[in-house]
This record gives structure tokens, C-alpha cells and sequence, in this order.
């Protein structure tokens, strides 16, 4: 039913939670797990007009934040040292919602297993959030996990 999974991660407590309930649900239907962290990349717009944002800088600020989603995914890795079954680790780079949604689509996934709320706070609460987007778009089951 559910042989490979995707979940994304952002090292949210609810990101882990989720995590926690795709391990149960890759174990109980033999299934894979594809774990993928998206960066979204930063582009200066919001930014006090007294920093100069150069392309140098955005490029060091966006590796920066490369490298923070590798630390998550070598997080995600230590969670799941025992997993019995196949595991693939993803870093997409674009808006967070639809790397996950088209991943998904292009992996063959046949669910998502997300958290409710991630990293990004009162964002979510005014502009919709990751989740609440990927529930829109999905064309397959999707779990919100608390």
C-alpha cells in the first residue's frame, strides 16, 4: 500500500514527529523512505536597506543554508540507522511546497508524511504554510502529523 514514503524534514520537533510516524508506516508495509529537506533560497528582498546584498553575499547565505539542510538530512540519517528498509536522503533547492509535491509525483511516492507546523512559525499562520499547501496539490494521500 504505502511502499515509499516521502517525508520532509526541516529539524522541527514536529518534522521528527512525522518522521517517527512514516518509520512505523515504512515498517508495517515493508516500505521505503525518501527524506528530502528543502532550502529556500534567499534573494535579499527582505533585508534592512542599511546591508548591502551583492551576489556574493546571497551566495555565501545561500550555502549557508545548504549546509544547514545537510546537517538535518545527517540528523535524519542517525534517526534512522535501523531502518530495515531502503532510504534516500534529498536536498532540493526552490519554494518548499511544491519541491515537495513534484519529488513526490517524480519519485513514485504513494504518501507524504508531514508535520503540521515547521521552522518557519508565524508564516505559516498568515501565508497558509508548507503542509496546507501540500495537502492542496498532492495527488496522494498526505498525513499532517502533530
Amino acid at each position: 500500500m504505502f511502499k515509499k514514503i516521502l517525508v520532509p524534514v526541516d529539524g522541527s520537533e514536529n518534522s521528527w514527529r512525522a518522521l517517527e510516524q512514516a518509520i512505523i508506516l515504512g515498517e508495517n508495509f515493508d516500505g521505503e523512505l525518501l527524506i528530502i529537506h528543502v532550502v529556500e533560497p534567499y534573494n535579499g528582498n527582505i533585508v534592512p536597506l542599511t546591508i548591502p546584498w551583492d551576489s556574493a553575499t546571497l551566495y555565501q547565505v545561500n550555502s549557508a543554508l545548504e549546509e544547514a539542510g545537510e546537517k538535518v538530512l545527517d540528523m535524519a540519517k542517525k534517526k534512522l540507522a535501523n531502518y530495515p528498509n531502503h532510504v534516500e536522503y534529498v536536498l532540493e533547492v526552490g519554494h518548499p511546497s511544491e519541491r515537495i509535491v513534484s519529488k513526490a509525483k517524480s519519485s513514485g511516492c504513494e504518501a507524504i508524511v508531514i508535520g503540521s507546523r515547521g521552522l518557519s512559525g508565524i508564516s505559516d499562520l498568515l501565508l497558509g504554510g508548507v503542509s496546507s499547501s501540500v495537502i492542496q496539490y498532492a495527488t496522494m494521500p498526505v498525513l499532517i502529523v502533530r
